[in-house]
């Protein structure tokens, strides 16, 4: 099916969503939505004949661990409830440690880039599998932006891409912001991405706006569409008509107004590089040796083979001598073991302090791990918005300075329970009041658990407290 054009719905902007015109789908954040019921303005979108595609975050499909079920059931849950025509994730790690590496499991509370290497490619493709099996809708990938490069890495972007495609048979969800990222942070040409990987194999496209703040371009999904991005969405665009297209804001939310502005560049983009490349195609003489195929892309609004979703091939052997004797399917021996600790090891100096692994640049380490610090700090505050208003101008670098001594080993609620727990044992706030604010708010959500030294501190807190 063709999908159009669509927004990133979210709770801030569902009004604004809402009162667009012109949008055929939005995409939600699996892990915001209830797998058993949807809030009001996704059912009123949905009566409106609005498809809505859950796009998740957290399963970490380019871990070294197999997914966890749990997580799977949990978005094919919200698959069929959706009734979408399918579910995307990230080629991406957000957790290490724990049983493969006789290690703390380590939370990064965001998407890591796997390294393209062989061994890398091989766990991907098996838990690619896994999610397959697990979910009732085709899956598709995005690749993500990345303020860091693996050292040695044995694949380009798009030959990691293309390989993926061939054995698992998975579909595409190409961010050409993310692309723009990548050239800007790891100097990756995104029109080489563009012809090496499968274009035909893309299930919709992701465009968002960033921010280039000393060299480094921040993927922040809180500032207007650039012309770069633009740019490659239309060197994409020459090449094939995507079956959908998404405009995405995750913060700093503008006036619907200014989003129905975003939404026409993007769609004025797409027309012109039709246009663009029907001109070009028509340039070329038919006999010459770079004449375009009958199955070229057509142009905007013209009915195209690539212009729907495509059918998942089933996963072929990969081409090549180096893996003749492996059995499809399965990675290599010990792929596995070696993927996560080399992932471990990365994790724990960007959020746990430990030495960096060799061959990393340490600069861009230091800009990664004060990035991760500051969406741990960003999404606390929304999940638990008491707390900045409890403490004021001092939740950020109260939580910024807890990060740093505690790495996230567990979800965002569970942060939050954990910074304010750090606070009370550490003597608790000057303010009397907030004091009073802060320990209730710990004790309201703390729940049944057995007496330990923080309960029991809090518990005197409370006393001494209730006493004045």
């Amino acid at each position: 099916m063709r999908l159009g054009i669509g927004i990133g719905w979210r709770p801030e902007i569902a009004a604004e969503v809402e009162a667009l015109t012109g949008i055929d789908w939005v995409e939600a954040v699996a892990e915001n939505l209830c797998a058993d019921h949807l809030p009001g303005s996704l059912v009123r979108l949905r009566e409106r004949g609005v498809t809505v595609v859950p796009h998740g975050v957290s399963l970490g499909l380019g871990g070294a661990d197999r997914p966890d079920p749990e997580r799977l059931a949990g978005l094919a849950a919200r698959a069929e409830l959706l009734g979408t025509p399918l579910v995307t994730e990230h080629i991406a790690f957000v957790r290490a440690g724990g049983p493969l590496t006789a290690s703390p499991r380590l939370e990064a509370g965001h998407l890591l880039p796997v390294p393209r290497t062989r061994d890398a490619l091989d766990v991907l493709c098996e838990n690619v599998r896994i999610a397959q099996d697990a979910l009732p809708v085709p899956l598709a990938l995005e690749n993500i932006a990345a303020l860091i490069s693996w050292p040695d890495e044995e694949l380009t972007e798009g030959q990691f891409l293309a390989e993926l495609v061939e054995r698992t048979g998975v579909r595409l969800l190409i961010d050409v912001a993310n692309l723009h990222t990548n050239h800007v942070n790891r100097g990756e040409d995104p029109a080489k991405a563009l012809d090496e990987l499968p274009v035909e194999a893309i299930a919709y496209v992701h465009v968002a706006g960033g921010v280039e703040k000393d060299g480094v371009w921040h993927d922040t999904h809180a500032h207007p569409v650039t012309a770069p991005v633009l740019d490659v969405l239309a060197e994409l665009r020459s090449r094939v008509d995507p079956p959908g297209v998404l405009l995405e804001r995750d913060d700093a939310f503008p006036p619907g107004a200014e989003l129905a502005a975003e939404l026409e560049t993007i769609r004025g983009t797409l027309r012109s590089a039709a246009r663009a490349g029907t001109v070009a195609r028509a340039a070329v003489p038919p006999s010459s040796p770079v004449a375009p195929a009958a199955a070229a892309p057509a142009a905007a609004g013209a009915p195209a083979a690539s212009s729907a979703l495509p059918t998942p091939s089933a996963p072929s052997a990969p081409s090549g001598n180096e893996r003749d004797t492996e059995p499809l399917g399965a990675p290599r021996p010990g792929a596995r073991d070696r993927t996560a600790v080399a992932q471990t090891a990365l994790l724990s100096a960007l959020v746990a302090g430990t030495p960096a692994p060799e061959g990393f640049d340490h600069r861009r380490l230091r800009v990664q791990s004060r990035a991760l610090a500051a969406k741990r700090a960003d999404v606390v505050a929304k999940v638990a918005p008491e707390l900045p208003e409890i403490l004021g101008d001092g939740y950020r670098p109260a939580f910024l300075s807890y990060a740093r001594s505690r790495p996230m080993n567990g979800g965002y609620r569970r942060d939050a329970m954990e910074f304010v727990e750090r606070i009370l044992v550490s003597g608790g706030l000057p303010d009397p009041v907030a004091q009073r604010r802060l320990t209730y708010w710990w004790e309201d959500r703390s729940g049944p658990r057995p007496p330990g030294r923080t309960t029991r501190l809090v518990r005197a807190a409370r006393a001494v407290l209730v006493g004045k």
